[in-house]
């Protein structure tokens, strides 16, 4: 076989592994996703989890999404960041008793469900072209458990509502319309139960000492720079004035 008919073929077989590996990846970003950006949230803290909503109706846009916080979670505090265009609604519920969460408090209301409502104008376009992302902090997770199972629903503007809530099974066979889910690492040491401090709390004071250190270390690197500029300045402005003074005799 000459080189030239072997680059052509191995080109062509390079073509069809990334046409299938494109096709593969627009399958799987059809599911209602639940995704992390960051460190992965950690059992007994709490985390921010960004749901992915593709939408697949040809005919219709996505105009309301929910997700939906087992109770057996125990989870007492959920955030929705706001995404323009959408309206944001956390549902709690009260417990007929209280359970102890993954810091041993005792929790009497816990978070049931998030939604997100678009207001005119703002859903997810009909077709296949558009997603949309929406991020949540919740917490505090628990510890009992290695993943979340979030099922979601998503609601078409004309009036289908595709349930996105089957958890996966043992023999790790993708459902229809599988859960969104969340791995949870292991609970960090040091935070009283593994827990972290809730998004929007002030830093602890070692955290604040680590932030002030790196502003010096930063501060200090940035006047070293100007320091060594000048001093190549100067190095190369002699080096030129001793030319021309031996030039010049």
């Amino acid at each position: 076989m000459s080189k030239t008919r072997m680059f052509k073929r191995a080109g062509f077989l390079a073509a069809a592994v990334g046409v299938t590996g494109l096709l593969g990846a627009g399958v799987a970003s059809a599911h209602v996703t639940a995704n992390v950006y960051g460190d992965q949230p950690a059992k007994g803290s709490y985390g921010a989890i960004v749901l992915r909503v593709p939408n697949e109706e040809a005919d219709a846009g996505t105009t309301k999404v929910e997700v939906n916080v087992k109770p057996e979670y125990a989870i007492s505090s959920g955030r929705a960041k706001p995404v323009p265009g959408w309206t944001a609604e956390v549902t709690k519920t009260k417990l007929p008793a209280p359970v102890k969460n993954a810091k041993g408090a005792d929790v009497s209301e816990v978070v049931t469900k998030i939604s997100w409502t678009a207001q005119p104008g703002n859903k997810i376009a009909a077709g296949e072209s558009e997603f949309q992302e929406f991020e949540i902090t919740l917490g505090t997770l628990p510890s009992n458990t290695d993943e979340l199972l979030l099922p979601a629903s998503q609601t078409y503007e004309n009036g289908k509502v595709v349930n996105w809530d089957q958890p996966t099974p043992p023999n790790g066979e993708e459902p229809e319309h599988p859960a969104p889910t969340v791995k949870l690492a292991a609970a960090k040491e040091g935070h009283g139960g593994g827990g972290t401090a809730e998004p929007g709390h002030d830093k602890s004071e070692a955290a604040a000492a680590k932030d002030a250190s790196d502003d010096t270390a930063r501060w200090l690197g940035g006047a070293g720079l100007v320091v060594g500029a000048l001093g190549l300045g100067f190095g190369v402005g002699a080096t030129l004035r001793a030319r021309k003074a031996g030039a010049a005799k």
